[in-house]
């Protein structure tokens, strides 16, 4: 489906309606400082308001599969806090699968709302995050998100999403989530 035809404010309102009502996680709109997006304690979504609307779909089905991962294995906690620039290469394999596994959460929570046919825009969005962040892990440099983009990305595949009780934890507020 091309981006331009996918209605990412209504997706985004039943991705939201499902977080609150379904998994008892808060979702707020406010001002995130620059150059951030978006934030999650465990127990909470904050996305910024100025995000467009693609962005913002985006950004709350990805953030619940780190809410799903941090609620589930504490050490995910970890590997989403912990990594400051330049990342040893070494430690490039486990946010590789950090960020599958979150993407393969977001992509269930979508389809249990029956959101389906933007899997290939997802994954392609996945793939430009995950692509901006090494490049960031691995020079320190913040550059223009779209420059990263490709189309056609590897399909993710959906992970079942476990039973989880949200619990929170601390605001990534350390440029992880950009």
């Amino acid at each position: 489906m091309d981006p331009i035809e996918i209605p990412f404010d209504e997706y985004s309102a039943r991705v939201q309606n499902r977080l609150e009502n379904v998994y008892g996680i808060r979702v707020v709109t406010r001002d995130i400082p620059d150059p951030l997006t978006g934030d999650l304690d465990g127990a909470e979504i904050d996305i910024d308001y100025a995000v467009s609307p693609e962005q913002r779909l985006f950004l709350l089905a990805h953030l619940f599969g780190h809410t799903v991962q941090w609620n589930v294995n504490p050490a995910s906690f970890e590997i989403g806090r912990r990594y400051q620039p330049p990342v040893n290469e070494d430690l490039i394999p486990a946010v590789i699968e950090y960020e599958r596994e979150a993407a393969g959460y977001g992509l269930a929570l979508l389809y249990e709302i029956c959101i389906t046919g933007i899997d290939e825009w997802f994954c392609d969005y996945t793939a430009c995050d995950q692509a901006y962040l090494l490049h960031f892990y691995r020079t320190g440099q913040k550059r223009d998100f779209r420059s990263f983009w490709t189309s056609h990305a590897p399909l993710i595949k959906a992970r079942p999403i476990p039973r989880f009780t949200p619990v929170r934890r601390a605001f990534r507020m350390d440029g992880i989530v950009i």
